[in-house]
């Protein structure tokens, strides 16, 4: 009787364990399967569908709630999930009504996660409920549910354990789809800006202009990739070519619209074809400033911005520049004659500051050797590593030296960019778009002295 009795008593241990064995594979296989959809999803709700599931067949008993929260803490109730699916209607019903739960923050407030969980209770009611909390690094994203309505249940050490890991996995998935989200919309942002800084890169010049009598060099280095920065060269009769185009009069323009990135370079965008259409009028300065003014201050007013711009043209017969100034910084004018340096400037308000704005015009004859220095105020306010700004003075020296040192316009652009960026530090970059265009008036040619004498 003993041996039977211990034959029965191992069968019986040797069969508990066998199951405790199948059970323990059955749950592994559970996790394993919902661990591996979670390294290869692509749809966050695909997911979460499986959660309950995998949670209530996890412990054993026969429902299971998911109930996700938003990043800003409110339910996110298009995402509720629940096992099996004949419960959705009530709970969702009552989810659904649970004002609270729309709130922002609701997440955040323990007193909150209270109610939601005595309303989940409450439909429960005479049967077990454990409940735990969806969390990824510290932040409340979710609250999972497992309940038994066929009757009471015990849940174990081990059962809380599982769930807790469902829970963490879960976790995981949503804080990774947010991540994935994040990534994707960068993409998508630098996708556009890096369209939008070759569109602006091709609205600009390519190249100066051959002008009679002078020499342009000009370059724009935008902040951002997208900047608010404008210049352009813009022949008044575009119709001429060859050798009259060069002796035509030709506008030149810099201006900055007030911001950075996009809405900063589709403004300019506008500008320059408002500006180009009114260039053709063959208007002076002062009037062409005016005229644009009024032509984009709905526009601006809407954006609520405003654009500096300086115009100039330039006759290379008379070698007269005529200029109107819309609150630019004023051009730098480095006379070769006495080597000193004067500011081209005249009263005027910004673009879409006023509807009746009025602008006034100068002109200045130019004469061999003189220099011209157009520039945008992300020059002279760039941060140094002390902590200063460019500013105008530094500015103005700067050019005086490079004025008196080189012959080219070319040069002279070149070398202020090479000290600007000394300035501002290898390792730092310019806080705002900087764009300068330097003109250069041809040297008189000296011929050689004749000795008409005799011996």
């Amino acid at each position: 009787m003993k041996n039977n009795s211990s034959s029965s008593t191992f069968d019986s241990v040797r069969d508990l364990l066998e199951s405790l064995s199948k059970e323990q594979s059955k749950n592994q296989e559970l996790i394993s399967s919902l661990a591996f959809t979670l390294r290869s999803f692509t749809n966050l709700d695909r997911f979460l569908e499986l959660v309950p599931l995998v949670a209530a067949r996890l412990v054993g008993i026969d429902s299971a709630l998911l109930v996700p929260f938003y990043l800003d803490g409110r339910i996110s109730r298009d995402q509720i999930q629940i096992f099996p699916e004949n419960q959705v209607d009530i709970l969702t019903c009552k989810l659904l009504n649970f004002e609270q739960g729309n709130k922002i923050g609701f997440a955040n407030n323990e007193t909150h996660i209270q109610a939601l969980d005595q309303l989940i209770q409450n439909y429960v009611v005479h049967t077990s409920l454990y409940a735990t909390s969806v969390v990824s690094r510290g932040r409340q994203l979710g609250r999972l549910y497992v309940f038994n309505l066929k009757g009471l249940f015990s849940f174990s050490d081990v059962h809380r354990r599982h769930l807790q890991l469902i829970a963490d996995l879960t976790g995981l998935a949503i804080e990774n789809f947010s991540l994935l989200q994040q990534t994707r919309n960068h993409e998508s942002v630098d996708r556009q800006m890096s369209i939008g800084g070759e569109i602006q890169s091709q609205l600009l010049p390519a190249h100066c202009p051959v002008i009679e009598g002078i020499a342009l060099a000009a370059c724009c280095r935008p902040a951002f990739e997208v900047g608010g920065d404008y210049f352009d060269f813009i022949p008044t009769r575009p119709e001429l070519i060859g050798k009259r185009r060069q002796r035509g009069r030709w506008a030149f323009v810099i201006g900055d619209v007030m911001g950075k990135g996009i809405p900063a370079g589709l403004l300019m965008t506008m500008l320059r074809g408002m500006l180009r259409a009114e260039v053709l009028s063959g208007l002076p300065p002062d009037q062409i400033l005016h005229d644009l003014n009024q032509l984009a201050l709905n526009d601006l007013a809407q954006s609520h911005r405003f654009i500096s711009l300086f115009y100039s043209d330039y006759d290379p017969i008379s070698k007269k520049l005529r200029f109107a100034n819309a609150a630019h910084n004023p051009p730098l004018l480095w006379r070769s004659s006495d080597r000193t340096i004067s500011r081209l400037d005249s009263l005027g308000f910004l673009i879409g500051l006023q509807s009746e704005a009025e602008y006034h015009c100068g002109e200045v004859v130019l004469q061999a050797g003189d220099v011209i220095l157009y520039y945008t105020d992300g020059v002279t306010e760039a941060l140094g590593l002390n902590g200063d700004r460019f500013n105008e003075k530094r500015l103005m020296a700067v050019f005086d030296e490079l004025t008196s040192q080189f012959t080219s316009a070319k040069d002279i652009l070149e070398n202020l960019f090479i000290r600007l960026d000394r300035f501002v530090g290898e390792s730092h970059r310019l806080e705002d778009d900087s764009s300068m265009i330097v003109l250069k008036v041809d040297d008189e040619l000296k011929l050689p002295t004749v000795n008409n004498s005799t011996a």
